[in-house]
């Protein structure tokens, strides 16, 4: 049977003698301004942010119970986790280191005889509180998880702001010759609600216009009513003769009299009266 031969590329002896690669290319030596601090190498851990973190990986990855925790298999596998750990960085081990001191105590706790007289109500379990802090983890990871997801500003998307160059010019309103006109009345109506009115005392004698309206009838003639008054007079003395009408005739002084309805009203004086008093 005949195999398809692949041509694998041969490489020189000083490609052999590199030290490193860099971009693909062969480094014959370190450079000699090459400088690392102690401590500048950092191990991340991209799948575990902590000891917790490690003992949910490995019972879900086990799939088994929070509740009923098998600790001797959980136990060695973290402790291997752990020792892989010491090599590379003692440092970034010490939590993890704790956290294997409490697991081999859990376990020991386990591993004792438990007395015979005692009630196993009353006994504590000694895997609870580290129950407990699993299931407090596991809650505030998956809360985490879901706020990641949640959209974020500079990672998911961006704020845009548009800036705009040209000024706007702010439009008036048009005002018309109407608009002017209401503007005008509203002042005049205004000077005149503001404007002083001056109220002047006249002294009228009803007396004296009775007098003066039987002397127009001192003929003894029917006259017109409407010619007893002078509208020059004024409206004050006007109202001052109307009311010297009424008194005359509340008097029985002077008549009135009319021929129809709506027709002009006469007035006389009475035939006892005939002479001015």
């Amino acid at each position: 049977m005949n195999l398809p031969l692949e041509l694998v590329p041969v490489e020189t002896p000083a490609q052999l003698a590199a030290v490193a690669r860099l971009y693909g290319e062969p480094l014959m030596e370190f450079p000699k301004d090459l400088y690392i601090p102690p401590g500048a190498l950092e191990i991340i851990l991209d799948a575990f942010e902590g000891p917790l973190d490690l003992l949910l990986y490995l019972i879900r990855r086990a799939n088994l119970n929070v509740l009923d925790i098998p600790m001797a298999p959980l136990t060695a596998q973290y402790l291997v986790y752990v020792e892989a750990m010491r090599a590379s960085n003692l440092e970034l081990a010490a939590e993890y280191l704790l956290m294997a001191a409490m697991l081999l105590e859990i376990k020991s706790r386990l591993l004792l005889p438990r007395p015979a007289s005692g009630s196993s109500d009353d006994e504590v379990d000694p895997r609870a509180e580290l129950v407990r802090r699993l299931l407090e983890y596991e809650q505030t990871k998956l809360a985490a998880a879901k706020l990641d997801a949640m959209p974020r500003v500079d990672r998911d998307f961006e704020w845009v702001s548009v800036f705009v160059a040209e000024k706007l010019v702010e439009r008036q309103p048009e005002v018309s010759l109407h608009d002017l006109q209401h503007a005008w009345l509203r002042m005049v109506r205004k000077a005149r609600l503001t404007q002083h009115h001056r109220v002047d005392r006249e002294e009228l004698s009803v007396r004296e216009h009775m007098t003066a309206i039987m002397r127009k009838l001192q003929g003894g003639d029917f006259v017109v009513f409407d010619t007893l008054f002078d509208p020059s007079i004024g409206v004050p003395a006007l109202v001052v003769s109307f009311l010297a009408v009424l008194e005359l005739v509340k008097e029985r002084l002077v008549a009135c009299m009319q021929n129809e309805p709506f027709a002009p009203i006469y007035v006389k004086l009475n035939d006892a009266e005939t002479e001015l008093a």
